[in-house]
């Protein structure tokens, strides 16, 4: 009994093959043709795309307002805003999860360092990609431009000479917690500096701090924020997606 029982397993076993020989694939079948994507219409030159949300076109900073939700008192002229020394940072008006971010940014010409090339763009308002004048000028490797502040160091440093105007094309994915508050996913950057990848999908470790470690407090969608860290570096052509 137990010889037939293990031909006739053999028999289902060749059966199934052969039906799996018999088969035959096709191009459609590996064709999905429901859920196209959106059509987003590329941006000409340094336009931004058809879907972006403009934050700054050179014209005003409607978008933006000071941290504490009064006046944004930076100085628009010729196409950019400057940091006004004192005016404190700014923030957008909306609120912002993952996205893509184009920004564009110009540390003045005549510079020494650190005391006039220092600021940062805050994903969220609490992670910081360093603007720094890192052109020939030495600084810690997790501090200079392109970097996490004080987490991550990037690949390469591809910063212009001060007086240029230089570009972060920043790909950004907010991090996720759980009804706890405790972190389920960290977030994640990348940035392309200059036409230059220096940050590839590189994980945040949590609020970018000036002492001690990172940390992550549970939040949700929160504004864009620049610092005015007392130097006159100047923005354009900023403009938002949201992921």
């Amino acid at each position: 009994m137990k010889k037939y029982c293990i031909i006739l397993i053999l028999l289902c076993f060749a059966g199934n093959l052969a039906a799996q020989r018999e088969f035959v694939w096709k191009p459609e079948h590996t064709e999905y043709w429901n859920n196209q994507p959106p059509v987003v219409t590329p941006g000409e030159g340094v336009k931004p795309p058809s879907d972006a949300i403009v934050l700054f076109d050179g014209k005003d900073l409607s978008e933006w307002q000071h941290a504490d939700g009064g006046e944004a008192k930076w100085k628009v002229e010729n196409g950019c805003f400057t940091v006004v020394k004192g005016a404190g940072d700014i923030q957008t008006k909306r609120m912002f999860g993952s996205c893509q971010l184009h920004i564009e940014w110009r540390i003045p010409a005549q510079n020494n360092g650190q005391g006039q090339g220092n600021s940062g763009v805050y994903l969220q308002s609490r992670y910081e990609l360093q603007i720094f004048d890192s052109y020939n000028i030495p600084l810690y490797s997790n501090g200079g431009a392109g970097s996490i502040y004080k987490q991550a160091q990037p690949l390469v440093n591809a910063c212009r000479k001060p007086g240029e105007w230089q570009v972060y094309d920043i790909i950004y994915t907010a991090p996720e917690f759980c009804g706890k508050g405790e972190v389920i996913t960290p977030a994640r950057i990348t940035v392309i500096h200059n036409g230059v990848l220096i940050l590839n999908n590189t994980t945040i470790k949590g609020n970018t701090e000036y002492i001690g470690m990172p940390a992550y407090r549970a939040h949700g969608r929160l504004p864009l924020l620049l610092q005015d860290h007392g130097d006159l570096v100047s923005f354009r052509n900023i403009w938002i997606r949201d992921l």
